[in-house]
C-alpha cells in the first residue's frame, strides 16, 4: 500500500523522471563520443540512438540538433586540447612546447574521428565547446609567438598555418592510416621542419583569418552542424 502511495506521488513522479531523463541524457552522450569517434561528426544520430538504448526522438529532446549534441559529447575532448595547448605554452624551451604541441595534436586527431573534424569545424558562438576551444586558441596564439621571439620558428608563422596542417592531417589519417601508418608521424615532422626558420627564403601570403573562418563554417554545415555557411562577402 505504501507503494502505491510512494507511486501515485507527484514528486516521487517527478524525481523519478528526472532520473530516467539524466540517464538517458548521459547514455546519448556516451554513445555519441564512440560513434563520433568511429564515424565523424556526420554519423547516423540514429546510430547514436540504438546504441544508447533509447529512440531517436529521445536524441533529439535531449539535444534540439546534431551541433548541441556534438557540443555537449566533445566537450571534454576539445577541454583536453586545450588542456594540450597550455601544458606546452608552459614548457620552457619554446621549441620543445611547439613541436611536442604538434605531435601530440596531430596524433590526437589521427585517433579520433569526431575530434578530428571538430578542429575544423566552428560551432554556433553561444555553445560551451567555443568557449574553451577560444581559451586554447590563445594558449596556441602565445605559443607560437613565444617560439617566433626566441628565433626557434619562422617569422612568417600565422596560427592559421595549424589549421592548414591539420586539414592535411585529417586527409592523411583518413586515406593512409590503415595501410601506411607511417605516414602521420612523418607528415608531422615534415610540417615541423618547414616551421623552423629557413633564412632566405619566405612563403606565399597565408589565408587571411576570415577566409578561414569561411571555410571551417563550410565544414560545419558539411558536417551537419550550424546553419548554412555565410557568403564571401559576408566577413
Amino acid at each position: 500500500m505504501i507503494r502505491d502511495e510512494q507511486a501515485a506521488d507527484p514528486a516521487v513522479r517527478a524525481r523519478r523522471l528526472r532520473a530516467d531523463a539524466a540517464r538517458n541524457r548521459e547514455a546519448v552522450l556516451s554513445a555519441a563520443r564512440e560513434v563520433f569517434a568511429e564515424a565523424g561528426l556526420d554519423a547516423p544520430l540514429e546510430e547514436i540512438a540504438r546504441r544508447a538504448g533509447v529512440g531517436i526522438g529521445t536524441v533529439y529532446r535531449r539535444f534540439g540538433c546534431r551541433e548541441q549534441l556534438v557540443s555537449a559529447a566533445l566537450l571534454d575532448k576539445i577541454t583536453a586540447y586545450a588542456d594540450v595547448a597550455e601544458r606546452a605554452l608552459a614548457e620552457p624551451d619554446p621549441w620543445a612546447g611547439f613541436s611536442g604541441f604538434v605531435r601530440r595534436i596531430c596524433a590526437m586527431q589521427a585517433g579520433d574521428r569526431g575530434l578530428s573534424d571538430l578542429l575544423l569545424i566552428t560551432l554556433a558562438p553561444g555553445e560551451q565547446l567555443e568557449a574553451v576551444r577560444a581559451r586554447a586558441n590563445r594558449s596556441v596564439i602565445a605559443l607560437i609567438d613565444k617560439a617566433k621571439a626566441a628565433g626557434r620558428l619562422r617569422a612568417d608563422k600565422v596560427g592559421e598555418d595549424l589549421l592548414l596542417m591539420l586539414l592535411g592531417n585529417s586527409a592523411i589519417a583518413a586515406a593512409a592510416a590503415a595501410d601506411a601508418p607511417r605516414a602521420l608521424p612523418r607528415f608531422a615532422a615534415l610540417m615541423l621542419d618547414a616551421f623552423r626558420p629557413h633564412p632566405g627564403t619566405s612563403l606565399p601570403r597565408p589565408p587571411t583569418t576570415a577566409q578561414m573562418t569561411r571555410v571551417m563554417r563550410r565544414l560545419a554545415v558539411a558536417h551537419g552542424c550550424g546553419p548554412p555557411a555565410a557568403g564571401p562577402d559576408a566577413i
